[in-house]
Protein backbone atom coordinates (compact mmCIF):
# COMPACT_ATOMS: atom_id res chain seq x y z
CA UNK A 1 0.00 0.00 0.00
CA UNK A 2 1.13 3.48 -0.61
CA UNK A 3 2.36 4.98 2.51
CA UNK A 4 1.06 8.80 1.84
CA UNK A 5 -2.51 7.13 0.93
CA UNK A 6 -2.51 5.39 4.05
CA UNK A 7 -1.59 8.18 6.53
CA UNK A 8 -3.56 10.52 3.98
CA UNK A 9 -6.82 7.84 4.79
CA UNK A 10 -5.56 7.54 8.03
CA UNK A 11 -6.11 11.68 8.77
CA UNK A 12 -9.37 11.54 7.18
CA UNK A 13 -11.10 8.70 9.41
CA UNK A 14 -9.51 10.97 12.52
CA UNK A 15 -10.87 13.81 11.33
CA UNK A 16 -14.53 12.16 10.37
CA UNK A 17 -14.15 11.43 14.43
CA UNK A 18 -13.40 14.68 15.17
CA UNK A 19 -10.45 13.43 16.89
CA UNK A 20 -8.09 16.45 18.07
CA UNK A 21 -6.25 18.41 15.68
CA UNK A 22 -2.83 17.54 17.19
CA UNK A 23 -3.52 14.04 16.14
CA UNK A 24 -4.84 14.33 12.76
CA UNK A 25 -1.86 16.61 12.11
CA UNK A 26 0.68 14.23 12.84
CA UNK A 27 -0.31 12.05 10.18
CA UNK A 28 -0.46 14.97 7.62
CA UNK A 29 2.68 16.16 8.73
CA UNK A 30 4.14 12.43 8.49
CA UNK A 31 2.55 12.19 5.12
CA UNK A 32 3.77 15.77 3.64
CA UNK A 33 7.39 14.95 4.44
CA UNK A 34 7.67 10.96 2.70
CA UNK A 35 5.49 12.56 -0.43
CA UNK A 36 7.94 14.30 -2.11
CA UNK A 37 10.84 11.42 -1.57
CA UNK A 38 9.30 8.46 -3.63
CA UNK A 39 8.49 5.16 -2.83
CA UNK A 40 12.39 3.49 -3.19
CA UNK A 41 13.44 6.16 -1.40
CA UNK A 42 10.73 6.13 1.79
CA UNK A 43 11.64 1.90 1.65
CA UNK A 44 14.84 2.56 1.76
CA UNK A 45 15.28 4.79 4.90
CA UNK A 46 12.36 3.03 6.36
CA UNK A 47 14.62 -0.06 6.45
CA UNK A 48 18.10 1.35 7.47
CA UNK A 49 16.41 3.46 10.26
CA UNK A 50 16.69 7.11 9.15
CA UNK A 51 13.49 7.34 8.69
CA UNK A 52 12.60 6.58 11.94
CA UNK A 53 14.94 9.29 12.98
CA UNK A 54 13.12 11.96 10.98
CA UNK A 55 12.16 15.13 12.77
CA UNK A 56 8.04 14.59 12.35
CA UNK A 57 8.06 10.96 11.84
CA UNK A 58 6.66 9.55 15.35
CA UNK A 59 6.43 6.02 16.60
CA UNK A 60 3.10 5.50 15.56
CA UNK A 61 3.22 7.50 12.02
CA UNK A 62 6.57 5.36 11.45
CA UNK A 63 5.06 1.81 11.57
CA UNK A 64 2.53 3.13 9.55
CA UNK A 65 4.61 3.81 6.93
CA UNK A 66 6.95 0.39 7.73
CA UNK A 67 3.73 -1.73 7.17
CA UNK A 68 2.73 -0.35 4.14
CA UNK A 69 5.96 -0.56 2.42
CA UNK A 70 6.08 -4.04 3.31
CA UNK A 71 2.61 -4.08 1.22
CA UNK A 72 0.31 -4.56 3.88
CA UNK A 73 -2.74 -2.18 5.14
CA UNK A 74 -1.49 -0.82 8.75
CA UNK A 75 -2.84 -1.92 11.74
CA UNK A 76 -3.71 1.39 12.36
CA UNK A 77 -5.92 2.31 9.52
CA UNK A 78 -7.33 -1.01 9.49
CA UNK A 79 -8.79 -0.63 12.54
CA UNK A 80 -9.83 3.08 11.68
CA UNK A 81 -11.74 1.47 8.60
CA UNK A 82 -13.63 -1.21 10.51
CA UNK A 83 -14.35 1.79 13.42
CA UNK A 84 -16.12 3.66 10.84
CA UNK A 85 -17.45 0.98 8.58
CA UNK A 86 -21.04 2.37 9.09
CA UNK A 87 -22.60 5.91 7.87
CA UNK A 88 -22.33 8.58 10.17
CA UNK A 89 -26.39 8.73 10.58
CA UNK A 90 -27.98 5.88 8.75
CA UNK A 91 -31.20 8.31 8.66
CA UNK A 92 -32.17 10.07 5.61
CA UNK A 93 -30.11 7.62 3.72
CA UNK A 94 -32.27 7.91 0.46
CA UNK A 95 -32.10 12.29 0.91
CA UNK A 96 -28.34 11.65 1.70
CA UNK A 97 -27.85 9.89 -1.57
CA UNK A 98 -29.24 12.39 -3.80
CA UNK A 99 -26.91 15.20 -2.16
CA UNK A 100 -24.74 16.92 -5.16
CA UNK A 101 -22.41 19.07 -2.95
CA UNK A 102 -21.77 21.41 -0.47
CA UNK A 103 -21.84 25.07 -0.19
CA UNK A 104 -20.11 25.83 2.87
CA UNK A 105 -16.50 24.57 3.79
CA UNK A 106 -12.90 26.01 5.44
CA UNK A 107 -9.26 25.82 4.34
CA UNK A 108 -5.89 26.75 5.84
CA UNK A 109 -6.21 29.69 4.24
CA UNK A 110 -8.92 30.95 7.78
CA UNK A 111 -9.58 28.30 10.56
CA UNK A 112 -9.08 25.20 8.49
CA UNK A 113 -6.71 22.67 8.64
CA UNK A 114 -5.60 21.76 4.97
CA UNK A 115 -5.10 23.33 1.73
CA UNK A 116 -7.74 23.88 -0.48
CA UNK A 117 -6.20 21.13 -2.64
CA UNK A 118 -6.86 18.45 0.06
CA UNK A 119 -10.82 19.76 0.47
CA UNK A 120 -11.01 19.11 -3.34
CA UNK A 121 -9.47 15.57 -3.37
CA UNK A 122 -11.78 14.21 -0.36
CA UNK A 123 -14.66 16.15 -2.14
CA UNK A 124 -13.93 14.33 -5.29
CA UNK A 125 -13.29 11.08 -3.66
CA UNK A 126 -16.71 11.19 -1.55
CA UNK A 127 -18.25 11.75 -4.94
CA UNK A 128 -19.60 15.05 -4.99
CA UNK A 129 -20.17 17.11 -7.95
CA UNK A 130 -19.33 20.73 -6.57
CA UNK A 131 -17.88 22.10 -3.61
CA UNK A 132 -17.53 25.61 -2.23
CA UNK A 133 -14.78 27.04 -0.45
CA UNK A 134 -15.95 29.62 2.38
CA UNK A 135 -13.11 30.70 3.97
CA UNK A 136 -13.91 33.66 6.44
CA UNK A 137 -14.37 37.34 6.34
CA UNK A 138 -12.07 40.10 7.65
CA UNK A 139 -14.35 40.83 11.30
CA UNK A 140 -13.48 37.08 12.47
CA UNK A 141 -9.88 37.92 13.67
CA UNK A 142 -9.80 34.83 15.64
CA UNK A 143 -10.63 32.78 12.92
CA UNK A 144 -7.78 34.49 10.79
CA UNK A 145 -10.60 36.05 8.49
CA UNK A 146 -9.20 37.22 5.17
CA UNK A 147 -9.19 40.81 4.17
CA UNK A 148 -9.86 41.75 0.93
CA UNK A 149 -6.16 41.28 -0.63
CA UNK A 150 -6.28 37.69 0.84
CA UNK A 151 -9.53 36.84 -0.75
CA UNK A 152 -8.52 37.99 -3.80
CA UNK A 153 -5.42 35.95 -3.62
CA UNK A 154 -7.55 32.85 -3.09
CA UNK A 155 -9.50 33.49 -6.05
CA UNK A 156 -6.56 33.78 -8.52
CA UNK A 157 -5.10 29.79 -6.79
CA UNK A 158 -8.58 28.48 -6.92
CA UNK A 159 -8.76 29.64 -10.85
CA UNK A 160 -5.48 27.89 -11.31
CA UNK A 161 -6.18 24.36 -9.56
CA UNK A 162 -6.81 21.31 -11.17
CA UNK A 163 -8.91 19.33 -9.40
CA UNK A 164 -10.32 16.55 -11.46
CA UNK A 165 -14.39 15.92 -11.21
CA UNK A 166 -15.20 18.15 -8.65
CA UNK A 167 -16.01 21.53 -9.45
CA UNK A 168 -14.81 23.66 -6.82
CA UNK A 169 -17.18 26.90 -6.52
CA UNK A 170 -15.63 30.45 -4.89
CA UNK A 171 -17.50 31.29 -2.20
CA UNK A 172 -17.07 33.21 1.27
CA UNK A 173 -18.66 32.27 5.14
CA UNK A 174 -18.84 36.42 5.01
CA UNK A 175 -19.99 37.91 9.02
CA UNK A 176 -23.43 40.05 9.15
CA UNK A 177 -21.92 42.89 10.91
CA UNK A 178 -23.77 44.88 14.12
CA UNK A 179 -25.72 47.22 11.53
CA UNK A 180 -26.88 44.21 9.44
CA UNK A 181 -24.31 44.94 6.60
CA UNK A 182 -21.90 42.21 4.96
CA UNK A 183 -18.29 42.35 6.47
CA UNK A 184 -16.43 42.56 2.98
CA UNK A 185 -16.41 44.41 -0.60
CA UNK A 186 -19.32 44.58 -2.77
CA UNK A 187 -16.97 44.09 -5.67
CA UNK A 188 -15.60 41.02 -4.36
CA UNK A 189 -18.88 39.66 -3.31
CA UNK A 190 -19.69 39.88 -6.51
CA UNK A 191 -16.61 37.84 -8.00
CA UNK A 192 -17.77 35.04 -5.77
CA UNK A 193 -20.16 31.83 -6.37
CA UNK A 194 -21.74 31.49 -3.44
CA UNK A 195 -21.58 33.60 -0.37
CA UNK A 196 -22.92 32.23 3.29
CA UNK A 197 -23.62 35.10 5.39
CA UNK A 198 -23.47 33.97 9.24
CA UNK A 199 -23.56 36.08 12.55
CA UNK A 200 -20.37 34.93 14.86
CA UNK A 201 -20.71 37.79 17.50
CA UNK A 202 -22.74 39.47 19.87
CA UNK A 203 -25.27 36.50 19.48
CA UNK A 204 -26.64 36.80 23.53
CA UNK A 205 -28.40 40.38 21.49
CA UNK A 206 -31.71 41.19 22.19
CA UNK A 207 -34.48 39.21 20.19
CA UNK A 208 -35.02 42.71 18.28
CA UNK A 209 -31.72 43.77 17.98
CA UNK A 210 -30.51 39.63 16.22
CA UNK A 211 -33.49 39.83 14.05
CA UNK A 212 -33.01 43.24 12.74
CA UNK A 213 -29.32 42.25 11.90
CA UNK A 214 -30.05 39.66 10.34
CA UNK A 215 -32.86 40.47 8.01
CA UNK A 216 -30.27 43.15 7.27
CA UNK A 217 -27.93 39.99 5.91
CA UNK A 218 -31.05 38.24 4.20
CA UNK A 219 -31.67 41.56 2.07
CA UNK A 220 -28.43 42.18 1.25
CA UNK A 221 -28.47 40.97 -2.51
CA UNK A 222 -25.10 39.42 -2.61
CA UNK A 223 -26.24 36.71 0.01
CA UNK A 224 -27.48 32.96 -0.84
CA UNK A 225 -27.45 31.37 2.11
CA UNK A 226 -27.77 32.03 5.72
CA UNK A 227 -25.25 30.48 7.93
CA UNK A 228 -26.14 28.54 11.10
CA UNK A 229 -28.86 30.77 11.70
CA UNK A 230 -29.20 30.09 15.53
CA UNK A 231 -25.49 29.81 16.50
CA UNK A 232 -26.27 27.52 19.09
CA UNK A 233 -23.60 24.81 20.12
CA UNK A 234 -24.98 21.58 21.64
CA UNK A 235 -21.97 19.62 22.67
CA UNK A 236 -18.32 19.13 21.64
CA UNK A 237 -14.94 21.08 22.77
CA UNK A 238 -16.33 24.25 22.89
CA UNK A 239 -18.68 23.34 25.06
CA UNK A 240 -22.56 24.25 25.25
CA UNK A 241 -24.50 27.77 24.07
CA UNK A 242 -28.17 28.45 23.55
CA UNK A 243 -29.54 29.62 20.29
CA UNK A 244 -29.92 32.90 19.88
CA UNK A 245 -33.13 34.56 20.18
CA UNK A 246 -34.89 36.04 17.49
CA UNK A 247 -37.90 36.66 15.22
CA UNK A 248 -38.15 33.29 13.46
CA UNK A 249 -40.85 33.98 11.70
CA UNK A 250 -40.10 37.36 10.00
CA UNK A 251 -36.16 35.80 9.60
CA UNK A 252 -37.84 33.20 7.28
CA UNK A 253 -40.23 35.02 5.31
CA UNK A 254 -37.12 37.53 4.45
CA UNK A 255 -35.45 34.10 3.68
CA UNK A 256 -37.99 32.90 1.68
CA UNK A 257 -38.80 36.76 -0.22
CA UNK A 258 -35.30 36.96 -0.65
CA UNK A 259 -34.55 33.56 -2.33
CA UNK A 260 -32.34 32.83 0.33
CA UNK A 261 -31.28 29.72 1.55
CA UNK A 262 -31.80 28.24 4.97
CA UNK A 263 -28.66 26.44 6.16
CA UNK A 264 -29.05 23.04 7.47
CA UNK A 265 -25.47 22.93 9.60
CA UNK A 266 -24.44 19.76 9.73
CA UNK A 267 -21.74 19.67 13.11
CA UNK A 268 -22.60 17.17 15.22
CA UNK A 269 -22.18 20.14 17.89
CA UNK A 270 -24.46 22.98 16.05
CA UNK A 271 -27.07 20.62 14.67
CA UNK A 272 -28.44 24.35 13.57
CA UNK A 273 -31.35 25.17 13.25
CA UNK A 274 -33.07 23.00 15.66
CA UNK A 275 -36.04 20.99 14.66
CA UNK A 276 -38.55 23.34 15.32
CA UNK A 277 -37.38 25.92 13.30
CA UNK A 278 -36.31 23.75 10.38
CA UNK A 279 -40.64 23.21 10.69
CA UNK A 280 -40.68 26.57 10.62
CA UNK A 281 -38.50 27.32 7.79
CA UNK A 282 -40.53 24.87 5.85
CA UNK A 283 -43.70 26.35 6.26
CA UNK A 284 -42.58 29.95 5.26
CA UNK A 285 -41.55 28.18 2.26
CA UNK A 286 -37.75 28.24 2.30
CA UNK A 287 -35.81 26.91 0.45
CA UNK A 288 -32.35 24.48 2.24
CA UNK A 289 -29.12 23.92 1.67
CA UNK A 290 -27.50 21.04 3.68
CA UNK A 291 -23.87 22.21 4.28
CA UNK A 292 -21.54 20.10 6.26
CA UNK A 293 -19.08 23.66 7.62
CA UNK A 294 -15.83 21.24 7.18
CA UNK A 295 -12.55 22.74 8.97
CA UNK A 296 -11.05 19.51 7.75
CA UNK A 297 -11.24 16.92 4.71
CA UNK A 298 -12.96 13.93 7.17
CA UNK A 299 -15.66 16.30 8.27
CA UNK A 300 -16.92 16.81 5.04
CA UNK A 301 -18.53 13.49 5.36
CA UNK A 302 -21.04 14.81 8.04
CA UNK A 303 -23.46 16.01 5.31
CA UNK A 304 -25.51 12.51 6.49
CA UNK A 305 -26.17 14.06 9.82
CA UNK A 306 -27.85 17.10 8.08
CA UNK A 307 -29.73 15.17 5.39
CA UNK A 308 -30.99 12.41 8.33
CA UNK A 309 -32.22 15.77 10.12
CA UNK A 310 -33.77 17.33 6.79
CA UNK A 311 -35.53 13.69 6.59
CA UNK A 312 -36.49 13.30 9.89
CA UNK A 313 -38.53 17.04 9.57
CA UNK A 314 -40.01 15.87 6.53
CA UNK A 315 -37.68 18.30 3.64
CA UNK A 316 -38.46 17.54 0.27
CA UNK A 317 -35.36 17.20 -2.10
CA UNK A 318 -36.46 19.18 -4.07
CA UNK A 319 -36.11 22.31 -1.48
CA UNK A 320 -32.78 21.20 -0.89
CA UNK A 321 -30.47 23.56 -3.53
CA UNK A 322 -27.63 20.70 -2.39
CA UNK A 323 -29.23 18.09 -4.71
CA UNK A 324 -29.73 20.24 -7.75
CA UNK A 325 -27.58 19.60 -10.48
CA UNK A 326 -24.32 21.94 -10.63
CA UNK A 327 -26.04 23.98 -14.12
CA UNK A 328 -29.29 24.55 -11.81
CA UNK A 329 -27.36 25.58 -8.59
CA UNK A 330 -24.94 27.92 -10.66
CA UNK A 331 -28.36 29.82 -12.28
CA UNK A 332 -29.67 30.19 -8.79
CA UNK A 333 -26.78 31.19 -7.14
CA UNK A 334 -26.27 33.85 -9.99
CA UNK A 335 -30.25 35.26 -9.50
CA UNK A 336 -28.85 38.40 -7.83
Amino acid sequence: MDPVAALTEIAFWLERELAPSFKVQAFRKAAAIIAPLGADEVAARAADGRLKRTKGIGDRTFQVISQAVDGRVPDYLADLRQRNAEPLDAGGAELRAQLRGDLHSHTEWSDGTTPIEAMAAAAATLGREYQAITDHSPNLTVASGLSADRLAEQLDVIAGLDTGPVTLLTGIEVDILEDGTLDQTPELLDRLDVVVASIHSKLRSDSRTMTARMLGGIRDPHTNVLGHCTGRLVTGSRGTRPPSEFDARAVFAACAENDVAVEINSRPERQDPPDDLIRVALDAGCLFSIDTDAHAPGQLDFLAYGAARAAANGVPAERIVTTWPLPRLREWLARS
